[in-house]
């Protein structure tokens, strides 16, 4: 079992009244959800990438102090997460992990280059689009 960290879930140890169910306290992660995992960490990390680009004038594959604070921060959390499996993105999550100040760089970081993305990696973008149409049409189903 992983040593736990601050933001893991409560309790402590890994069995008794606070066990975690599905989460990944063990490392566990099965194939589907380790590339889910690994295809949102790249899209995430291009999106801060042409953002940093736009804004702080970097080199391509390069990060200024200020958009690698995020990007780390922002794989600590997808590597924590324990919902990967059945949900989406982390917009369309029960559980807002991220603390408001990085929250809001996110969603910032989003909005520049969530359109730029359908130049600069339209497969990316074209995925996106797709798993955000299965999310809604999951979420209309349960409601009918």
């Amino acid at each position: 079992m992983r040593a736990r960290q601050g933001g893991d879930r409560a309790g402590g140890e890994a069995d008794g009244p606070f066990a975690c169910k599905g989460c990944r306290c063990d490392g566990a992660d099965d194939a589907a959800t380790a590339k889910k995992r690994q295809r949102e960490l790249d899209t995430v990390q291009r999106m801060i990438g042409i953002y940093c680009q736009g804004h702080h004038a970097t080199e391509r594959g390069e990060l200024c102090a200020h958009c690698r604070e995020l990007s780390d921060y922002v794989v600590q959390r997808i590597e924590r997460c324990p919902l990967t499996e059945s949900k989406t993105f982390c917009s369309s999550c029960p559980v807002h992990c991220y603390r408001p100040e990085m929250r809001e760089r996110i969603r910032e970081v989003m909005r520049y280059a969530g359109p730029r993305m359908l130049l600069v990696n339209p497969g990316k973008a074209f995925a996106h689009a797709l798993d955000t149409m299965r999310t809604r049409h999951r979420s209309e189903k349960k409601s009918v």
